[in-house]
């Protein structure tokens, strides 16, 4: 199995606060991201990515979310595997300290 590339929560949010643009996908269910989301970030819940993949753009990295990191991984796995450019915050929504909305 590939390895996929990863961010931590901190790379991540210092990233953010520098203004940079970053497409973020929360994988998470519904009743999950109640609880708050990183500004910016699309709700595609995992189970529904297959259907989406016209949302994607081959050319553009994504940064996949979910609560510890897991689901997300498995997202990453598949869509490397479709071709697209991913990459896995770790730890997730669990270790996350930044915003959200």
């Amino acid at each position: 199995m590939d390895r996929i590339e990863e961010i931590t929560t901190e790379e991540l949010q210092k990233k953010l606060e520098a203004g940079e643009k970053l497409e973020l996908v929360d994988v998470r269910e519904d009743d999950e991201v109640t609880a708050g989301m990183i500004p910016g970030a699309k709700h595609i819940r995992m189970g529904t990515i297959p259907e989406n993949l016209d949302k994607f753009d081959k050319d553009t990295e994504y940064i996949f979310i979910c609560r510890s990191g897991s689901r997300s991984g498995n997202v990453c796995h598949y869509m490397k595997d479709q071709g697209y450019k991913v990459r896995n915050m770790v730890g997730g929504m669990m270790n996350w300290q930044g915003k959200t909305e």
